[in-house]
């Protein structure tokens, strides 16, 4: 099983031990994949890649896992508007800090954006504040897509 950095279990496991689950070797081969990945990729694309790390893996097992880790707050699931479910690591200590998505609604690209600027945190922490407050919500935390034109596809 892969080690982290410091030589300990990967960051995972002991969301699997304090949930109940086993760390079965097709959830550890899915979450190798998603750590080692900079796309969204779906779950026909992760089988496909596990499938080199355990040849053994079915896709329906892998439909399973994601849906499983998704609930676990291990893995989030997005939905860019091509018809097909993405998956994107959600945590870890190689993680990327928290971003957006800017997608590209012709060529379908997505591209992480991270780099805020001071008047879009301030915005964001108004907005969580205000809606928190009108309806009596904890936010815990927020996805935000936005669609449009790559440069590529304006060019």
């Amino acid at each position: 099983m892969p080690r982290c950095r410091r030589g300990g279990p990967p960051w995972w496991e002991p969301r699997f031990q304090e949930a109940g689950f086993r760390l079965t070797m097709p959830r550890q081969a899915i979450l190798e994949v998603l750590s080692n990945t900079e796309e969204h990729p779906s779950a026909e694309e992760i089988y496909l890649a596990v499938q080199k790390i355990y040849p053994n893996i079915g896709l329906t097992t892998v439909y399973r896992t994601l849906e499983l880790l998704v609930d676990m707050g291990l893995v989030f699931k997005f939905d860019f508007g091509d018809k097909r479910a993405r998956y994107e690591l959600s945590q870890g200590p190689t993680s990327k800090k928290h971003h957006h998505h800017l997608v590209c609604t012709n060529c379908g690209r997505i591209i992480d954006y991270t780099d805020f600027i001071d008047e879009e945190k301030e915005l964001l922490r108004r907005t969580e504040a205000g809606l928190s407050e009108k309806y009596n919500f904890k936010i815990t935390d927020h996805l935000i897509q936005f669609y449009g034109l790559c440069d590529e596809c304006r060019g």
